[in-house]
């Protein structure tokens, strides 16, 4: 799931070169970057600041020689997701892959999902330890994700887009996670609208980077673009008011609702 040893183009959406020097990137990290507390105690974790918000996250894991790098964008507006499953990736201990229901109703915590909520969503996150080993199906917890490009397939006036009738959807966002066999976990495949645009340096690169902030139901969402994948693809530069389709990586870590379960806590986050 996490490339390791050679840079993951995923890295391109925030400012590195498809050809970037993997192991010098890893050296620099060690050198500038801050120990990540959360990842663990065994192995090395380290976050280098990036940009305003974006680090890189370089992990070693206890027993093995191979770095892994990845992106992450430190989102601060909270996101609420009744949880459907929680597993821990074979090669990351310290991460956890959450499926769950985004926005959800009061009728999640009955013996019947109902409309469980406005979208499911599938996400990475790097704070595994912070999880509950029992009892997470079916709580609310409050999540801060954003995403990544793995693929984008559109970008453009919505007039145009090839997912007819996302328009009359709420917000005029479709939601879903990446389905198939390969398809990598923590994956969505969305549609949505372009709200804002914003430019940023990778100070460590000097190379630019795409944030968008798209409109969603519950709230809106953050996703970057390689504008080096958009001018492969021949797509134009996005603009606000227009949409963006495709394949992207949610990351990100728990922000609440961990505590013991309740009724009080029920009420407050349903």
């Amino acid at each position: 799931m996490r490339q390791t040893a050679d840079v993951d183009f995923l890295l391109e959406c925030v400012g590195f070169a498809p050809d970037e020097d993997a192991d010098a990137l890893v050296t620099l990290a060690r050198e500038r970057g801050e120990r990540d507390p959360l990842r663990g105690p065994g192995g090395e974790h380290y976050v280098l600041p990036l940009a305003e918000g974006v680090a890189l996250h370089c992990d070693r894991e206890e027993g093995s020689e191979l770095w892994t790098l990845m992106p992450h964008y430190r989102e601060r507006r909270r996101l609420r997701v009744a949880v459907s499953s929680v597993r821990t990736p074979e090669d990351s201990p310290f991460d956890a892959l959450l499926r769950g229901w985004a926005g959800p109703t009061r009728e999640a915590f009955g013996d019947e999902w109902g409309e469980p909520g406005a979208y499911e969503l599938a996400c990475l996150l790097f704070d595994a330890r912070r999880l509950p080993r029992r009892s997470l199906p079916g709580r609310v917890i409050s999540v801060a994700v954003a995403g990544f490009a793995l693929a984008v397939d559109f970008v453009g006036p919505n007039a145009d887009a090839p997912d007819e009738g996302v328009l009359e959807r709420p917000h005029g966002a479709r939601l879903a996670p990446a389905t198939g066999p390969d398809a990598p976990g923590g994956c969505m495949e969305v549609s949505l609208r372009v709200m804002r645009v914003r430019r940023a340096t990778n100070r460590c690169s000097g190379r630019a980077m795409t944030v968008l902030e798209c409109d969603a139901p519950e709230r809106s969402l953050h996703l970057f673009l390689s504008p080096g994948q958009l001018e492969a693809d021949g797509l134009p530069e996005p603009r606000p008011g227009w949409r963006v389709e495709g394949c992207f990586l949610f990351t990100g870590r728990v922000t609440g609702g961990l505590p013991g379960p309740s009724a009080r806590a029920r009420r407050h986050f349903g």
